[in-house]
């Protein structure tokens, strides 16, 4: 798989088991997720068009591995447990989080990924990034320095990732914290999109920008075959 991807893009296509991913995360071993995963096949739909994005799910969030998470990989901190499934092959933008994420691979995917000091007076350009093929039955630990966005997949049936992040990341900003966001003048407070979710989106993405993301990522809304 990993030849194959190389062999039809102009870009390097990296597994995350490469040195080269230390600086974005990590590959995360002793967890058996074997629940999750199987859920994921049996329960969970690949839309015909474009990605679903569903932050938490109460089922997912049921299995004992729940715990074993939040202990191990996250020091006794809540998370929740959803999941990212769709067709997307083209970078759109990045956002991320003040916490790390966890992916694990339902199926292979691919990640366009950057770090947060790459980011220049609120931009970002494609040729920032560097790409990772995910394995099915990979996770990842994402770091919080990493940018990142939806998964790209490597076959025409598209892709299912389940998504780890701290309890109440990626839900709406209530009317106050938009208001203290909007007064602030760190430059960063253009980018808070929701709670725990900072976005620079390409100008192309408009279910983002219609969400008020900022449209940082300048250049090509570069795509990914395979």
């Amino acid at each position: 798989m990993l030849k194959r991807l190389n062999e039809v893009n102009d870009v390097v296509i990296r597994d995350v088991n490469d040195p080269v991913f230390a600086s974005y995360g990590r590959v995360v071993k002793g967890l058996d997720v074997r629940e999750l995963t199987m859920y994921m096949e049996n329960h969970t739909d690949i839309p015909e068009n474009g990605n679903v994005y569903i932050a938490s799910v109460p089922a997912m969030e049921s299995f004992d591995v729940r715990k074993e998470i939040e202990a191990v990989c996250y020091g006794g901190m809540s998370v929740q447990i959803g999941y990212c499934n769709g067709r997307n092959t083209t970078y759109n933008g990045f956002e991320y989080h003040k916490g790390s994420e966890l992916n694990l691979a339902a199926t292979d995917f691919m990640l366009v990924l950057a770090h947060v000091w790459q980011i220049r007076n609120n931009t970002i350009t494609p040729a920032d990034a560097q790409v990772f093929y995910v394995p099915k039955g990979t996770l990842i630990e994402m770091y919080q320095t990493t940018l990142h966005l939806s998964p790209c997949r490597t076959n025409d049936a598209g892709f299912r990732c389940v998504v780890v992040l701290p309890k109440g990341t990626n839900t709406p900003l209530s009317d106050g914290e938009k208001q203290m966001r909007d007064a602030n003048t760190d430059p960063e407070s253009v980018l808070l999109l929701q709670k725990n979710k900072w976005v620079l989106a390409h100008p192309e993405r408009k279910p983002l920008i219609d969400q008020g993301a900022h449209p940082g990522l300048i250049g090509e809304n570069k795509e990914l075959h395979y």
